[in-house]
């Protein structure tokens, strides 16, 4: 916090006691009341459950306003990077705070290119799964289990091991959510090729076959692309704070991250673009799209449209107007339209954004509804989608991993409590309860 601009003070009384609490103020955002000395000063913790009202950190890496919509890495709008900008330069500027020049991007290209193959005897892991295992279960246990492989990359005092570190869970993080669902469906693995970029190599490891070449589209490499830089970072998220809990204990990346995925998994979090499809699924009919919309407007029905809104940003999803583009071009390309499910989304789309109702309480469609229906077209199982997000949010998690571990001020997380239990009892023994 050594960098944060001293705002004032923010005074308060407690049983007759006045304390002074400074204010600090960064770059941009609202300013935070520092209360790290309250409990010295007035025997008292602050109470804010999920941590809505509490800063836990402070970082130069992602910046939300969702009041207006605003979303930015290092600076960047998401839009100016997502329209002229590459996953890979993203995971860079998240990785060292500034875009790279060309050689630096080739450099770092090669490194990740490079990097991709697992260790042999990784292979051996996935055997260990039932077939049936959800791909997210196979990623946290893989992820994980790198500890074992790579001993030279987990020492966290070591600056070079940590980026040797970051640089293997970018590379390999498509070769094993590939692996998972080639598993899942009885297919061999493909192994990554060094002259295929990020987004294509996934792919060809993804749906590819030995039997014969893959070559991906253009169009959607280019939205895959364009999915990973829009899920990279999003600040601390429930993941990202797991992430940064875990390591604040001195925990190796590796296990970190699967810390980060297990959360990640959970439907509150990384499920929204699934519960899209199966709200599609739901609807059924373009027809019954009425019924449904009046579902909606109804408080009292427990339906609610997937995809629509969302809780930090109150006006407008900034991913989503750079996703539309692409979800059409996708759904044309691929010959989507004639997929019922994608039909109505589309029609949904259509009257969602005409509707007033939608329309005054900015409902607008989000990342993870245009996200859903792209990666349906291309092939996705609704299973993959959140080991996807998993994927793209990697660099986002080490990124901010490593913020922490370089921060002199970082101490182990402790969360305090309010205690509401039984206060002090006597033991009874079992034989006269």
């Amino acid at each position: 916090m050594s960098d944060a601009k001293p705002a004032g003070s923010a005074t308060l009384t407690v049983d007759g006691q006045t304390v002074e609490l400074p204010i600090l103020e960064g770059t941009v955002g609202p300013k935070v009341i520092d209360v790290r000395k309250l409990y010295s000063q007035t025997g008292m913790f602050t109470y804010d459950p999920s941590y809505t009202s509490t800063a836990s950190c402070d970082s130069a890496l992602t910046y939300i306003d969702g009041e207006v919509g605003i979303l930015r890495h290092g600076g960047y709008s998401i839009e100016d990077l997502a329209g002229n900008s590459s996953f890979m330069e993203v995971c860079y500027l998240l990785l060292h705070h500034e875009l790279p020049n060309q050689a630096e991007l080739t450099d770092f290209e090669n490194t990740i290119t490079y990097h991709s193959m697992l260790h042999e005897q990784m292979r051996n892991l996935y055997g260990g799964f039932r077939r049936d295992a959800h791909p997210m279960a196979v990623m946290i246990g893989v992820v994980g289990a790198m500890s074992a492989f790579y001993h030279d990359s987990t020492d966290i005092n070591d600056p070079q091991q940590r980026l040797i570190a970051s640089h293997r869970l970018i590379a390999k993080m498509p070769t094993i959510a590939a692996w998972a669902y080639k598993y899942s469906v009885g297919q061999p693995f493909l192994y990554p090729r060094n002259d295929l970029s990020y987004a294509e190599n996934f792919l060809r490891m993804t749906f590819g076959v030995p039997a014969e070449e893959y070559v991906a589209n253009p169009a959607v490499v280019d939205a895959m692309d364009k999915i990973f830089i829009l899920h990279a970072d999003h600040e601390q998220n429930a993941s990202t704070s797991t992430v940064r809990l875990a390591g604040s204990s001195g925990a190796n990346p590796f296990a970190c991250i699967a810390a980060g995925i297990a959360t990640l998994w959970g439907p509150a979090h990384g499920g929204a673009n699934s519960a899209v499809l199966e709200m599609l699924e739901q609807i059924g009919d373009k027809k019954n799209i009425p019924e449904f919309i009046k579902r909606a407007k109804d408080k009292d029905d427990p339906f609610r449209l997937m995809g629509f809104g969302h809780r930090v940003y109150k006006n407008y999803d900034p991913r989503a107007g750079v996703l539309k583009k692409s979800a059409d071009d996708v759904l044309e390309l691929l010959g989507a339209k004639d997929d019922p499910l994608l039909e109505l989304a589309m029609e949904l789309e259509k009257i969602a954004l005409e509707d007033e109702y939608f329309v005054d309480r900015k409902l607008f469609p989000n990342v993870d509804f245009y996200s859903g229906i792209i990666l349906k077209a291309i092939g996705f199982p609704t299973s993959m989608f959140t080991v996807l997000f998993a994927l793209a949010r990697s660099v986002g998690w080490i990124a901010q991993w490593k913020e922490m571990i370089e921060d002199p001020d970082q101490r182990i997380g402790r969360p305090r409590q309010l205690f509401l239990g039984a206060t002090d009892r006597e033991y009874v023994p079992v034989d006269k309860r």
